[in-house]
């Protein structure tokens, strides 16, 4: 990023900094009004899914009257059809427990998007004709004798919120949104996940500071492989002399604030979970691997004992391990369980009322969705709302990417944006009524999962790079 650049964020910084407060939004080191009773916001950041892959035949459901949603406002956008690249109409097939390991680089997704057409996901890696089309399909809604694979994610978008233009915030795979969520900003990264680097033989854990491994990088005319890492004020934290600059995330704005965060991980360094430590997101900034913030960085389950003992901090991502994950390849019932039992955790503890919960996934996983991205972004995710405060049975519709969920954060604490992305951003206000008489936990259900799935799955994991 030039100089030029650098100054021209920040002024637009500085003057969204100004008007938000002239309108009295923002209160240093504490909540953006006092009329909001939220004091903790947890993002359960999922693997891997389109909207219609999640949501498409429950949205056509709901518009024929099949299925019932509690509030007024009960439409949603997603369908049952799809086209491949000839504009030959597809339909989306039910989707097997065992998710689909389809390609969903940069490069892929820019194919699937065609310009916004929406037709070439027939032509990605594991997704053509003679694979079946297996990236056009949908998950059916519970229905009387069936429980289908997403009874729980099912249940919270009928009682609480959905939102239905919710985008990658660039297309991106998994680790571009990660580092979008924490610092609204791929810092001149593609986004492509990290690959192992042709300047180091030493491997390290993930995809991060302590990786020794490389991701394309803008330096201005061409993508060169720098070190995935975002440096640290001072420079430091990659394995080699890089150009790339610091940025400030989220959790700096937390911490200047003196509100207490956490990263629900899904392991430490060194452990067997090589991709859930690349997912974590701490590694990937050496500002919290290299230094104190790396003890926010805990163990994934935490989070349910936590939210039992009604001991949430302000602000907490959770990041699945691979079995709880949805990621290609993996059990979407068991990912639904453990969606259901994070949900249960706070519903059972004291933080309950005053808690906004956002189940989001992080990139399309190369499944089919119908809707062209607006503004360069990336391919449409599911996003369900819960909350005490969250409209019951309501469709949001207001454009929105990953960094929206910074900007509800930045808004609920009064946190400084940090750049323009994250300070023009919606930030799901049209979720929310306030004033509403509080809406009661919501009962979750459990899915057996068949043995011979789990010995598949213990057997045929994907490779530890994860090159779809």
């Amino acid at each position: 990023m030039t100089t030029t650049h650098r100054l021209r964020n920040g002024i637009c910084v500085l003057a969204i900094l100004a008007i938000a407060a002239a309108a009295g939004a923002l209160a240093p080191g504490g909540r953006a009004r006092a009329d909001i009773p939220i004091s903790h916001v947890v993002i359960l950041f999922q693997e891997n899914h389109s909207f219609d892959n999640v949501f498409g035949r429950f949205c056509t459901e709901v518009a024929s009257g099949q299925l019932d949603r509690v509030g007024p406002d009960m439409g949603c956008n997603g369908v049952v059809t799809g086209k491949d690249n000839t504009g030959r109409s597809v339909p989306l097939a039910p989707a097997p427990d065992l998710v689909a390991n389809v390609s969903h680089s940069v490069a892929s997704q820019q194919v699937a998007i065609d310009g916004g057409a929406m037709n070439g996901f027939s032509k990605i890696t594991g997704c053509k004709r003679k694979k079946g089309y297996n990236c056009y399909v949908t998950y059916a809604p519970p229905s009387p004798g069936d429980p289908g694979s997403i009874p729980n994610l099912s249940a919270l978008a009928q009682q609480f919120t959905m939102a239905d233009h919710t985008f990658e915030f660039s297309a991106t795979p998994s680790w571009g949104g990660h580092l979008v969520l924490a610092a609204a900003t791929t810092d001149g990264f593609s986004g492509d996940n990290p690959t192992n680097s042709t300047f180091t033989r030493k491997r390290g854990p993930g995809w991060g500071c302590d990786s020794n491994r490389d991701a394309p990088w803008w330096n201005g005319s061409a993508y060169v492989p720098e070190p995935a890492c975002i440096p640290d004020s001072t420079g430091a934290g990659p394995y080699r002399p890089s150009p790339v600059a610091y940025v400030p995330t989220i959790f700096d704005r937390l911490d200047q604030a003196g509100l207490k965060w956490k990263i629900y991980g899904a392991g430490p360094a060194g452990s067997s979970d090589v991709i859930p430590y690349g997912w974590d997101i701490c590694p990937s900034f050496y500002e919290c691997l290299g230094g104190p913030q790396h003890a926010n960085l805990v163990p994934t389950g935490n989070v349910v004992t936590d939210a039992e003992n009604g001991k949430l901090p302000s602000f907490s991502i959770v990041t699945p391990s691979l079995d709880i994950s949805q990621h290609n390849k993996y059990s979407m019932s068991q990912g639904d369980n453990w969606i259901g039992d994070v949900v249960s955790a706070i519903g059972s503890g004291s933080d309950w009322d005053s808690t906004a919960i956002f189940i989001v996934y992080d990139d399309f996983g190369g499944f089919y969705d119908h809707m062209p991205p607006p503004n360069n972004w990336g391919i449409r995710v599911p996003v369900v709302i819960v909350s005490p405060y969250a409209k019951a049975g309501y469709t949001d519709s207001n454009d929105a990417t990953l960094v929206s969920f910074l900007a509800y954060t930045e808004h609920i604490f009064g946190l400084t944006a940090l750049n323009s992305a994250d300070g023009f951003a919606y930030n799901f206000s049209n979720s929310f009524d306030y004033s509403q008489s509080p809406l009661p936990p919501p009962t979750m259900t459990h899915t057996s999962i068949p043995r011979a799935e789990r010995l598949y799955i213990e057997h045929e994991p994907p490779p530890l790079d994860d090159p779809t």
